[in-house]
């Protein structure tokens, strides 16, 4: 006999059917923005053909329009471009290659995350494989966990998949990456997506090291000393060919000076990332030159030294819009600024002066975009960029941090330049 369920339990069942409700309500909602970025995806297809191009295009008009697009998209999300980009293909997949996904989506039957698994599982299966696979995953998507249901369609693509899993692979490679993620208190993830044999063998050799390390003496768990092993490896070990043996990667930490002398516990800047502690700082700003110091007053913030290495004008306008800017300066882009261009907001041909106020950092991408497209931008007081789009909708990005000094204007001898303007 089934245990009488109480009033209050019953309550809390319908606090549940609401969190339901809700939840359906959501799903409903992201298939409606699935259909509307499908509708901007090809009204833009639709009027590509009218896009006036300069003398200087090197793009063509389809080109531009999908740049225009996908850019477009991820400054009105604030979201970065490659997830723009993916969600204009998984809305078009939505659309024309997964309708029974789409209508269980648009019933609030499965989530967004289900209906994003059964798309990007279903992406490498030929059309004419497509309908058996979302027939035969479909179910179980309104039943399982996303993560069961990735377990699940990874089986099911592997045996309904006409390609070998060995040619699958050797297409998948030219994908693999790396980077890293910003996360709480100081700490930072790195990842590496490549080979599984590969991330397996990482793991394993890793894993290997930290226990030859473990004894009665080591307080460390397993997985701090295999952290500790991939660290000490990644920063001081060999490549195959003998090099980088003992190599630093140099970065770029701001220490207010009481903090560096050890009379204040202010934080430290690293760029790239953000605060962090003060030890933590002071380590990496006496151990120069493999770090830059950038000193600041306590009070007023002005920049007391950069370094006596770098004394020449031109370089250290660079240095300085580098660490104001820290990334690339398009809507939502957060490409390293050490790897991109200083840019004229307003063009150098156009008699736009070599200035603080008027360069800026876009990487390749965003620089290409710049001049490629219709998107167009000024530059306000205080580094502050304003981006008008091609449909006229402004999006500003300010920049990371605010140094309140400018520094000198560059010197006129050519010779002390690294690299043209642009």
């Amino acid at each position: 006999m089934a245990t009488p369920v109480s009033t209050s339990q019953q309550e809390l069942g319908r606090l549940f059917d609401a969190v339901a409700a809700a939840e359906k309500a959501i799903a409903q909602c992201f298939a409606a923005r699935a259909e509307a970025v499908d509708r901007a995806r090809r009204y833009s297809a639709a009027h590509a053909a009218g896009i006036p191009l300069s003398l200087q295009a090197r793009w063509t008009r389809e080109e531009i329009a999908e740049r225009e697009l996908s850019s477009e998209l991820a400054a009105t999300l604030r979201i970065p471009e490659r997830t723009a980009e993916n969600l204009l293909a998984e809305s078009r997949a939505l659309a024309d290659d997964l309708p029974g996904t789409r209508a269980a989506l648009a019933a609030g039957r499965i989530s967004y995350r289900h209906a994003q698994t059964v798309v990007q599982q279903s992406w490498s299966i030929p059309v004419g494989g497509l309908a058996a696979f979302e027939q035969a995953l479909l179910p179980a998507a309104e039943t399982l966990t996303v993560a069961k249901l990735k377990h699940k369609a990874r089986l099911l693509r592997e045996r309904l998949h006409p390609e070998t899993i060995t040619t699958r692979r050797e297409r998948s490679i030219g994908d693999r990456t790396s980077g890293v993620i910003p996360e709480h208190d100081g700490m930072a993830t790195l990842y590496v997506t490549t080979g599984a044999e590969l991330v397996q063998a990482i793991f394993h050799r890793a894993t290997d090291l930290a226990t030859s390390l473990q004894g009665p003496g080591e307080t460390r768990t397993l997985s701090q000393i295999r952290t500790d092993v991939l660290s000490d490896l990644l920063i001081d070990g060999v490549t195959p060919t003998g090099v980088g043996a003992g190599v630093k990667a140099s970065v770029q930490v701001t220490v207010p000076v009481m903090t560096l002398l050890g009379h204040s516990d202010e934080p430290g800047y690293l760029e790239g990332y953000g605060p962090i502690d003060a030890d933590t700082a002071r380590d990496l700003a006496s151990r120069a030159p493999s770090f830059t110091r950038l000193l600041t007053h306590p009070e007023t913030g002005v920049i007391l030294s950069v370094g006596r290495d770098r004394y020449k004008v031109p370089k250290r306008m660079r240095r300085f819009l580098r660490l104001r800017d820290e990334t690339c300066r398009f809507v939502g882009c957060n490409r390293s600024a050490r790897n991109a261009e200083l840019d004229h907001t307003h063009d150098w041909a156009l008699l736009g002066m070599t200035a603080a106020d008027n360069l800026a950092h876009l990487c390749t991408a965003s620089h290409a975009l710049k001049t490629q497209t219709r998107w167009t931008v000024a530059q306000q007081p205080g580094g502050i960029l304003t981006w008008t789009s091609p449909t006229g909708r402004d999006f500003t990005t300010e920049p990371a941090t605010i140094l309140p000094t400018e520094p000198p204007p560059p010197a006129p001898a050519a010779a002390d330049y690294d690299d043209a303007p642009f």
